[in-house]
């Protein structure tokens, strides 16, 4: 008990004392007079007791006050997302932080030759997504999107495209830097008036802007087309191109992504498996493309004929955090040329990342539609923040993790 209810007690027991004091005496010998003052006597502890009450509930009071105050309070908090300089976004294409202007500006697609012979290839280090898709004769293309693109030097060799290459393109509302393409299946498409494209051969299928150049210069070489960040600026402009993203073709809400510091666990899927190593030769046999997995890096790199696949300025590897497969229904449409459905959904489809995969299927219903990939339990996925490698097979190849094969 407090000093000040032990006092408060003390006082409480002397009133009542004086009040039992002044009840003494029979009660048939109390008189009128007696009767009034022991009423009077009687009412002043009752009077002088209410402080004691008051007194002892401010006491419990200011006690529950103070247990309060020490409660710990907890409330949930979101971590800004705070870029690491001014002037700086985040990408819709990798969710890798980039200058703010490029989020609102069209990238550029550029078509790559998967060649040996056309190894090493100029701005693969500036690809943000890549594309390996095959064509005729057994051999592959690619197709990169570039976000940051008009101080390079030199971006090429550049070489033909293919109409489901640009309706990849599409999705990304960019400008197709291509030479040339089987034009009785491509000029449909290349000639929409929502289609920009620069065409190093000019033509129906669109024009060159002066956009390319030959390295070495006056070569007839199919893998001397080049062209640079200044070249296609200017092309642009003769174009009359639209440089920002254009309402209605655009929806900047694309992939989902994780943050870096949350990044995606494939481990916590009851169907996923490990997937260090890929071997894509099943789908691509002329490239043999492979990734492999850094685990310190979180990266997969990408080789090709067994060979890093290099960018010629920086030297560079190219290497990517998530890894997608399509299957898609193709066919042939004759003279060793191939049709592919990539606007189709209910396929099959994989997810690697952070060493790991799982299995999923993909949509896509119109061009300017980002494809989405949807987990086994119908959810979307979320990719890790970072580039992104996209493999498109046809139904039936296949691919190795590790030694176990896949069939699609």
């Amino acid at each position: 008990m407090t000093a000040l209810k032990k006092t408060t007690a003390y006082i409480a027991l002397l009133l009542l004392a004086a009040a039992m004091a002044g009840c003494g005496g029979k009660e048939e010998e109390t008189t009128v007079a007696e009767v009034e003052t022991t009423a009077a006597t009687t009412e002043a502890p009752t009077t002088t007791a209410a402080p004691v009450i008051s007194i002892e509930s401010e006491t419990d009071e200011e006690t529950t006050e103070a247990e309060t105050e020490t409660e710990p309070v907890t409330e949930e908090t979101t971590v800004p997302d705070i870029p690491p300089e001014e002037g700086f976004a985040r990408s819709p294409v990798t969710n890798m932080w980039i200058r703010e202007e490029l989020v609102s500006r069209r990238p550029i697609a550029v078509m790559y030759p998967t060649d040996k012979k056309a190894q090493p290839q100029y701005g693969l280090d500036r690809v943000s997504v890549f594309y390996e898709i095959m064509e005729e004769g057994d051999m592959s293309r690619q197709m990169g999107i570039l976000e940051d693109w008009e101080d390079l030097e030199r971006i090429g060799n550049i070489r033909s495209t293919r109409d489901y290459f640009v309706m990849e393109s599409m999705e990304w509302d960019s400008i197709l830097v291509h030479y040339g393409g089987p034009e009785v299946f491509v000029k449909d498409i290349l000639t929409r008036d929502d289609v920009d494209n620069i065409n190093g051969v000019g033509g129906v299928m669109g024009d060159d802007y002066g956009a390319f150049y030959r390295v070495p210069a006056g070569t007839n070489s199919m893998h001397a087309a080049y062209t640079d960040g200044a070249h296609v600026k200017r092309a642009i402009e003769k174009g009359g191109f639209e440089t920002l993203h254009r309402e209605g073709l655009w929806d900047p809400n694309r992939w989902k992504f994780a943050r870096e510091t949350e990044q995606v666990d494939l481990s916590s899927y009851g169907n996923s498996s490990e997937a260090a190593d890929i071997y894509m030769a099943g789908c691509f046999p002329t490239t043999k493309s492979e990734f492999h997995y850094n685990a310190e890096e979180g990266l997969y790199y990408r080789s090709i004929y067994g060979s890093p696949q290099k960018d010629a300025v920086t030297g560079e590897q190219m290497a990517f955090k998530n890894i997608l497969i399509e299957s898609c229904f193709s066919g042939s449409r004759g003279a060793g040329y191939i049709y592919y459905h990539v606007l189709d959904g209910g396929h099959d489809g994989y997810y690697i990342t952070n060493g790991r995969m799982i299995h999923c299927k993909w949509v896509k219903t119109n061009e300017y539609e980002t494809t989405r990939f949807f987990d086994d339990d119908g959810n979307e996925i979320t990719l890790n923040t970072g580039k992104t490698m996209v493999c498109i097979c046809r139904e039936g190849d296949s691919f190795k993790i590790g030694d176990t094969q896949i069939t699609l």
